[in-house]
């Protein structure tokens, strides 16, 4: 039995793991979805890894889950918690000294999302977040997904990256398929380049916790089942930003 902690990505709430966590509790297992102090615009990078660390105190065997933005959370958190593994779902990978504000221009996000819109006719990274992010979401979900969304701490926007390296936690990386958001092509291209892997492949949208998560937990319990480092650690090297 492991503890899933998942971090929320950015302006959410961790009522957006609310159905992969039934689906891991009814495995056995231990799930906490803290609410990041993200609609604190003061908030810095360590509040949040506090919040995740707080989310986590006494339980072990952790398992870190980082959601798109919170990536930068998870991997610092499961650095600090020394975690038995890191799994980044969409996430924004981040390089020693980036800040969350230059992800997008470093790893070519604009090129990759209009090549991609023009592929599907504008919906990838449409205005409209029901096309854009929430694509396979039944609409009553979406609609309080999006009531729920908050604000986003400017100070962790411009926050660069505190680590040297990539934490000594084996890794995984989840892109989603139908993401509109962050294209998958762009997903593979950017798990390879920064982390030197292989991304694992799950239907549905960038919220894929709520378009299909039970495809998401089986995949995220399945891991639970190899042996550590069966499939190579993540190989990050010093990459730099830019």
């Amino acid at each position: 039995m492991a503890t899933f902690v998942l971090v929320h990505g950015g302006g959410d709430v961790g009522w957006y793991w609310h159905l992969v966590e039934a689906e891991l509790r009814a495995r056995g297992h231990r799930t906490a979805a803290p609410d990041l102090p993200c609609d604190d615009d003061t908030a810095s990078l360590d509040d949040y890894a506090a919040a995740v660390a707080d989310a986590a105190a006494g339980r072990g065997d952790l398992v870190i889950v980082g959601h798109s933005y919170g990536a930068f959370t998870a991997t610092l958190a499961a650095h600090r918690l020394r975690a038995r593994l890191l799994v980044l779902v969409a996430g924004m990978i981040p390089a020693p000294g980036e800040t969350p504000g230059d992800w997008w221009s470093n790893t070519g996000y604009r090129q990759a999302a209009e090549e991609q819109a023009k592929l599907d006719g504008g919906k990838t990274g449409h205005d409209d977040p029901l096309i854009s992010f929430y694509n396979g979401v039944p609409l009553p979900l979406a609609e309080e997904a999006l009531r729920r969304s908050r604000g986003e701490s400017s100070a962790v926007w411009n926050t660069p990256w505190p680590l040297d390296a990539w934490p000594d936690v084996p890794t995984r990386f989840v892109l989603c398929q139908d993401d509109r958001s962050f294209p998958a092509a762009f997903m593979r291209q950017v798990a390879q380049q920064r982390l030197n892997t292989v991304a694992d492949e799950v239907p549905g949208c960038h919220c894929v916790a709520l378009s299909h998560p039970r495809e998401l937990s089986d995949l995220l319990a399945s891991y639970l089942d190899e042996p550590p480092r069966s499939r190579g650690r993540a190989i990050f090297d010093g990459l730099s930003p830019g």
